[in-house]
């Protein structure tokens, strides 16, 4: 799991000690993400699988693609389809995939890269492995976020965000036993790079064996972490985790979590992504590609779609590929 290493973390900009009266964040659940297929058939963990939207707000939906070694003509993606009413945020781990929408956003992104794109009023959009990637096979995993935009958002123009990996705020643990890539929002008086409809904040945070992490954390937004690889506990009281869970806390300052000094050799280190946001408080409905208010404005985005309103798919895209 490379995604941006550090040689010494001690050469980070340091996030500080939490101050003495900062209120620590309960754990409130620690559900296991199941797994499933997504696409043309690519395996992914469900990450929010069985919590209460009220918990995730103003976050909808995250998968975690792979991990896979995937051998020549195996690597898979998704076929051209359409979004609105929200954005995505796909972090790759390893591996290297390709975006393309119809509003002529896209690029290839790898280890550590980051690529947002805000669907708003509605595109089209294609993510899939390069040629010779399939060719070829290898390593493949990565992130996708799905974030809510609030009613007055909801229809904004689409927009293209590529965040690569060296772009993101490195920081540490005051002991540099752990160090955070700040992909978005604000951790200590540091900002990351990503620039965001909903105020949010996205970090993917290394704890070596033993480690302590305190996080402060703005008290208007949600906390969750969810294991990436390795064991460690969470909250106050030291619940344990391990790969594949999402931990969701209660109200507070900081955010507290900790490395179990063993660890498996093939996580040899604790790997967390910290999500959090101003909740929307919103009603939602949503169905397949689509987010919204009202199950009218979902009938509305479906028949925008299948009018040929979400944009059209290149020419050299098209054979070979239907929109769903």
């Amino acid at each position: 799991m490379p995604a941006i290493t550090v040689g010494d973390a001690l050469t980070l900009p340091s996030i500080g000690e939490v101050l003495p009266q900062a209120r620590e964040r309960d754990v409130v659940s620690v559900t296991t993400a199941p797994s499933g297929y997504e696409g043309e058939g690519f395996p992914v963990r469900r990450a929010f699988a069985g919590v209460d939207l009220a918990e995730l707000d103003p976050f909808i939906h995250m998968d975690q693609m792979g991990e896979v070694e995937y051998a020549p003509g195996e690597p898979k993606g998704t076929p051209w389809h359409p979004h609105r009413g929200f954005e995505t945020v796909t972090y790759m781990l390893d591996g290297v995939f390709r975006h393309q929408d119809s509003h002529g956003g896209g690029g290839l992104i790898t280890n550590g890269d980051t690529q947002w794109m805000t669907a708003g009023a509605g595109l089209l959009h294609i993510e899939e492995p390069p040629e010779e990637i399939v060719m070829k096979g290898g390593l493949f995993h990565g992130i996708q976020l799905w974030v809510n935009l609030p009613s007055q958002l909801k229809m904004a123009t689409p927009r293209y965000q590529d965040i690569r990996g060296g772009e993101v705020a490195l920081l540490r643990s005051p002991d540099g036993g752990a160090y955070l890539r700040l992909i978005a929002g604000e951790i200590a008086g540091h900002a990351g790079p990503g620039t965001t409809h909903t105020p949010i904040t996205v970090s993917h945070a290394t704890l070596s064996p033993g480690a302590q992490l305190r996080v402060p954390w703005r008290p208007d937004f949600n906390a969750l972490v969810y294991v990436l690889a390795g064991s460690g506990t969470v909250g106050i009281d030291g619940r344990p985790v391990s790969s594949g869970q999402l931990a969701v806390f209660g109200p507070g300052d900081v955010v507290s979590l900790g490395a179990d000094r063993i660890q498996e050799s093939r996580s040899p280190e604790l790997e967390v992504l910290l999500l959090g946001g101003r909740p929307i408080r919103e009603p939602i409905a949503a169905y397949g590609p689509f987010v919204m208010n009202t199950r009218d404005e979902v009938r509305q985005a479906f028949e925008d779609f299948q009018a040929g309103r979400f944009g059209t798919i290149p020419a050299e895209d098209r054979p070979g590929h239907d929109v769903l």
